[in-house]
């Protein structure tokens, strides 16, 4: 082991980068993994040089992990790596290229255009020409790039001039291309659990050679406030160590000199439609505590409420319907009442409205007999209504039959004259059945009653 580098207290050795453990200098260090100097950050102090000494993805990098996999084989193939920020996807890229001896090239969609990328794929060319060796081509946010120049990998991808390694924080259906992703396997990155991010506090400090100024309660919330990111989490160790007081803070005195990682949200990218459906089958699935949680996180994540009073009065007319009829108006009111009060006082009232569509009876049967009738009238075409129903407010029209034999339901018996009301041409047909839950079981009895006096009055049964 290095000097001065202690081990780590869960047995390897301490000097690691974001998600893992060096290795000492001697013994098969391969290029580029000299010992960082002390006045470089943490998370690059802390540099892994081995796929087994990353932490948090085991399902990719343990024995039985896709990349493992790969690597036993020698069939590195090209690569979208997809997960959220300090998850390990450059680390894990230049791994790969050490581990498969293959040269290492990075560029940035942000900062690259078309000219780089041809001088990088002329020199990875040249290279294979020149020893044999492959080039390990890592593209950072991939999704960057527009789809003309994503085009731009096909050929030397599908030639084998480069193994593509692409990082991506948005999702590879929506922001590649699906040639591209036809060439590529695509791997999930998981955010780092609270176990991974302790192992990651537990290296720095064995590199650091000091413990963290911070109470059992304090560490927890520090793991917590990291929110998944592991560059995030040893940025803030830093700036604890810089602190002239090295007291132990509790988890108050750590709210008071650390900020908590903003919420991983974008209200037009992919967690937006997470949370959105996240919050949509919660409650549907009448769980308002979840619904209320997820409510709460698009708020907290800068979500216009009027996107949410929108989809949760869509919700109520669609999931909820006629088992509540009440939830249609309530949903109306909220939806007023924001627009009233504003944030964030309304936003009690959608709040309130979430409750109430969690805990309603659901019912989409009138959603299911609007498709219904709506396929019907596609197929039917135009149909003139039975003419008894039309109106006829000329002579002509009277004259042609219009109108007549109409029976006017109040003046029957059961104000309920059984007449049809569907084209001539059409048979009956049941589009609307409500369920058994709320309000629609009254409605189910009310139907059936009217079914039976129309069989009574040997009106047209249904088709």
């Amino acid at each position: 082991m290095s000097a001065g580098r202690p081990a780590a207290p869960d047995g390897t050795s301490s000097g690691g980068d974001l998600f893992g453990t060096s290795v000492p200098d001697t013994g098969g260090r391969k290029r580029g993994h000299r010992q960082p100097p002390r006045t470089q950050p943490l998370a690059d102090r802390l540099r892994p040089a081995r796929l087994a000494d990353v932490v948090g993805q085991d399902h990719l990098l343990g024995p039985s992990g896709a990349l493992q996999r790969m690597l036993a084989t020698g069939a590195l193939g090209s690569l979208i790596l997809w997960g959220g920020p300090g998850v390990g996807k450059t680390t894990i890229a230049r791994l790969l290229a050490d581990e498969s001896t293959l040269a290492f090239q990075q560029i940035s969609a942000v900062f690259s255009g078309v000219a780089e990328l041809k001088r990088v794929f002329e020199e990875a060319a040249r290279r294979q020409d020149a020893t044999g060796q492959g080039t390990l081509l890592f593209v950072d946010e991939i999704h960057r790039f527009n789809r003309a120049q994503q085009d731009g990998f096909l050929p030397v991808v599908e030639n084998g001039t480069v193994v593509l390694v692409g990082a991506t924080t948005e999702n590879p259906s929506f922001a590649l291309n699906g040639a591209l992703l036809s060439r590529c396997q695509v791997l999930v990155l998981r955010r780092l659990d609270d176990a991974a991010m302790e192992q990651l506090l537990a290296r720095a400090e064995a590199t650091l050679e000091r413990s963290l100024p911070l109470t059992a309660e304090a560490r927890a919330s520090l793991r917590a406030m990291a929110d998944g990111d592991g560059r995030y989490l040893l940025n803030m160790v830093e700036q604890l160590y810089s602190l002239p007081e090295q007291v132990p803070l509790d988890p108050q005195g750590l709210a008071g000199v650390m900020s908590r990682r903003a919420v991983l949200y974008d209200r037009d990218r992919e967690e937006h439609y997470n949370l959105i459906s996240a919050l949509h089958k919660s409650l549907r699935g009448s769980d308002p505590d979840a619904a209320l949680y997820w409510f709460a996180r698009m708020l907290e994540g800068g979500e216009d409420p009027r996107y949410l009073a929108r989809r949760l009065t869509r919700f109520a007319a669609e999931d909820v319907g006629m088992a509540d009829p009440t939830a249609l108006r309530l949903a109306i009111a909220a939806w007023e009442t924001y627009e009233r009060l504003g944030s964030p006082e309304g936003e009690l009232a959608l709040a309130q409205l979430v409750v109430h569509l969690g805990t309603a009876p659901k019912s989409n049967a009138v959603y299911k007999a609007y498709g219904a009738a709506r396929r019907a009238a596609r197929q039917t075409g135009s149909l003139m209504p039975p003419a008894h129903i039309l109106n006829a407010p000329t002579k002509l029209m009277k004259e042609i039959g219009y109108g007549q034999g109409y029976a006017y339901d109040h003046d029957a018996e059961d104000s309920f004259s059984g007449q049809n009301y569907f084209p001539d041409e059409m048979p009956r047909t049941r589009f609307y059945t409500p369920t058994g839950n709320g309000y629609e079981q009254r409605i189910g009895e009310r139907l059936e009653h009217w079914n039976r006096l129309r069989a009574a009055k040997g009106r047209r049964p249904e088709g």
